[in-house]
């Protein structure tokens, strides 16, 4: 156990890198397709919960083997420039991750939109103040902040969701300690102090997101 946590210290490091690059694109992504699904055209409505819905209804692990695998059967993408990104199993990784967390993200933005009361608008409306500005200044500030406590079990799922990079070769903290198992023949030892790994950083981003509720509360 003692000999395998510098390593799996170090492997941590991949697993923080996936899991912030994703949760950074995927927070773009997730802000577009909420609005997206606010859209009164119903076309536009439909394909951002179409986008939600797959996402949503299937396996990340799925996910990543379309992307890594099922990708690479394309002969037109092979002789592409995205190739040089597509044939990398860290950029598959975060792609695949960052659509996932970006239809969970889509909804719970969506839902934080919906829930702002009309008053507050409305109260900006009579000021004068454009829609555009309300829309920026008033209403995503607002979203954010309610969607906290959904997103930050987002953020939790999403890192150990990143356990799943090991299926495409990549060395993080689930892909070394599997491969210090197969050379040591230790499961029980190793996954208990890459448990206690994953673990602490769930420590950590719970109390940071429970520290910026309480920063950022307030009542409508």
């Amino acid at each position: 156990m003692f000999n395998s946590f510098p390593k799996l210290l170090s492997a941590a490091v991949i697993t923080l890198k996936l899991l912030f690059a994703s949760l950074f694109f995927g927070l773009f992504i997730g802000l577009l397709f909420a609005i997206l699904r606010l859209n009164k055209n119903i076309l536009i409505n439909k394909f951002a919960y179409g986008y939600s819905y797959v996402f949503r209804g299937t396996p990340l692990l799925v996910q990543i083997f379309i992307i890594y695998f099922g990708l690479a059967q394309i002969e037109y993408l092979r002789t592409s420039f995205l190739w040089v990104i597509l044939k990398e199993p860290y950029w598959c990784a975060i792609i695949a991750f960052t659509l996932n967390t970006g239809a969970y993200t889509s909804e719970i933005l969506r839902s934080a939109f919906q829930t702002i009361k009309p008053g507050i608008i409305e109260a900006g409306k009579s000021l004068g103040i454009s829609n555009k500005i309300i829309f920026y200044k008033i209403q995503i500030p607002i979203a954010i902040r309610q969607s906290l406590p959904a997103y930050g079990n987002e953020i939790i799922l999403m890192m150990k969701g990143t356990s799943l990079a090991s299926t495409v070769t990549l060395m993080d903290l689930t892909g070394v300690a599997k491969y210090i198992i197969s050379t040591t023949f230790k499961p029980i030892e190793v996954f208990i102090v890459a448990g206690g790994i994953y673990l602490f950083m769930t420590f950590i981003i719970h109390n940071v997101i429970k520290y910026l509720e309480k920063k950022y509360s307030f009542q409508q």
